[in-house]
């Protein structure tokens, strides 16, 4: 399946590279709204068609839109996209808002399209390893988990972080995705959250980059805690921060189980060891790994999708996932705001499938 790339920046040569060594999807064209970018990447990873985002849009031959935008621009592409006929793969999130959201998921299926979305790292062999070790009782049955991302933020190193602290940034909205959705993977959907949501610096200075020493607004909110009740019964506990500026020794994420703990990598990444202590035992072991992974091997999830769209099943990374994932996402705040439990809605239309991943529950009625 040709693909054509909407947005040339930091995260797209991840892509490309990945991409480049799939045997059912060619990145066939690049756009961008600033078109140096464009070509940049074109000249970097010769691929000849570089065009305007209107042309990537109609070309006849492009059948998936890959859209790498940056967050506030994700629902009009993922829109525009679908209006022309073709299947998106978004980065994360899928939209801002909700309704955007929605309205997107709507237009695909009304359409018969596919809207995929990232993080697909917990397609990994890191959180795919510790699934496995889940499935197969090594933990008994899992009762809670935690989930720890702690840091100062991107702007030490980022030359342009503005839209990390806007709307739609944040470290909720920038990280949340990978602990929420692998989270998700293990321990199925949410069916409430309990947040609070804090923003103690107005404003930050970046620190690398030819704008270095200039100050942005704070426009989102900058720490989230708060915890997670699972359909399947589990509690968890999370917290994601750019204000950490010390660092942290915190484990990335835990499952806890009647029979053990494990310990699992960092959830931005494809690859890392997953360790498990039995109960009884004070030592913590390392299970082999399922299969191999990268560090970044981002663009799995699309490979996936492609995959699924030949053979007329669900893929993995999908739409209604990264809606779910969004969902939780903006209950964190709406419970802060509101001074209450947030229930989600989305948790009843998604459901463990045979292969063990989340899939619309009506497939099964």
């Amino acid at each position: 399946m040709k693909i054509g790339m909407i947005g040339c920046g930091n995260i797209s040569p991840a892509y490309l590279n990945y991409l480049a060594h799939s045997e059912v999807a060619e990145v066939h064209a690049l756009a961008d709204l600033v078109p140096e970018k464009a070509r940049e990447r074109g000249n970097e990873f010769r691929i000849a068609n570089v065009c305007t985002v209107e042309e990537i849009l109609r070309h006849p031959e492009i059948e998936l839109i890959l859209n790498l935008t940056i967050p506030g621009s994700h629902a009009s592409i993922n829109m525009d996209a679908l209006y022309h006929g073709k299947h998106v793969y978004v980065e994360k999130p899928l939209s801002v808002s909700l309704q955007d959201a929605k309205a997107a998921l709507d237009l695909a299926a009304a359409k018969r399209l596919r809207v995929g979305c990232a993080p697909d790292t917990f397609l990994g062999a890191g959180i795919e390893t510790a699934r496995r070790a889940i499935e197969d009782g090594l933990i008994g049955r899992p009762v809670a988990a935690t989930a720890f991302m702690m840091g100062a933020g991107p702007e030490s190193w980022h030359p342009n972080p503005d839209f990390f602290y806007a709307e739609g940034g944040g470290p909720m909205f920038d990280m949340g995705p990978y602990y929420l959705t692998a989270l998700m993977h293990l321990l199925g959907p949410i069916a409430a959250i309990s947040g609070t949501a804090a923003s103690p610096l107005k404003e930050r200075l970046i620190g690398a980059g030819p704008r270095a020493g200039a100050s942005i607004p704070v426009s989102t909110a900058t720490h989230y805690s708060g915890t997670l009740n699972f359909v399947s019964g589990a509690v968890g506990t999370m917290i994601v921060s750019f204000d950490i500026p010390g660092g942290s020794a915190l484990p990335w994420i835990e499952i806890y189980g009647t029979e053990g703990t494990l310990s699992l990598p960092d959830p931005n990444f494809f690859d890392g060891e997953v360790k498990l202590r039995r109960h009884g035992s004070e030592e913590w072991t390392v299970l082999p790994p399922v299969f191999h992974s990268e560090t970044n091997e981002r663009g799995r999830g699309l490979e996936d999708m492609v995959k699924a769209i030949a053979e007329g099943r669900d893929h993995r990374a999908s739409g209604l996932l990264a809606y779910h994932v969004l969902e939780a996402m903006h209950a964190f705040e709406a419970s802060s705001l509101e001074g209450r439990r947030v229930e989600l809605a989305s948790s009843a239309e998604l459901q463990s499938g045979p292969e063990g991943y989340l899939v619309p529950a009506k497939v099964f009625v």
